[in-house]
């Protein structure tokens, strides 16, 4: 009887054991492609001296749209070298692929950077970051 009974014992550990073994393996999660964006104007250019008051900024997501949508980063500073803070800042949260900003308060006679940083919302990994440079005529 006692033969039985550890016999009953056993045989269920080596059932149970063998069951659990037989599971799926987990599929990773596909991986979210890396973001490919355009500026108008376009990145790493410098662009003429303009009599302008304010300057429009085109960034378009060429790359598959990531799930949770992007944020995107825009802000433009002079280009001196000093740490003064930049004089224009937008943060956006968007799932749109085609995304427009006006850029003010654009000192004259001084040549600005922007710089345009685009963060996947679901991988902070996936990021794009691109510049140009622009001035304000008198």
């Amino acid at each position: 009887m006692k033969k039985t009974i550890v016999y009953f014992f056993v045989g269920s550990f080596i059932l149970l054991g063998m069951a659990g073994k037989c599971k799926k393996p987990k599929t990773p999660a596909p991986a979210e492609a890396s973001l490919q964006v355009t500026l108008d104007p376009s990145a790493n250019s410098v662009q003429s001296p303009a009599p302008l008051v304010s300057f429009p900024l085109k960034v378009t997501i060429n790359s598959a749209m990531p799930s949770q949508g992007v944020t995107i980063v825009v802000t433009s500073k002079k280009d001196d070298g000093s740490s003064e803070p930049a004089f224009f800042t937008a943060n956006q949260n968007t799932s749109t692929s085609v995304n427009d900003f006006t850029i003010t308060n654009t000192p004259v006679s001084v040549v600005c950077i922007t710089t345009v940083t685009v963060t996947s919302r679901s991988t902070a990994s996936n990021t794009w970051t691109g510049t140009y440079r622009y001035s304000r005529k008198p």
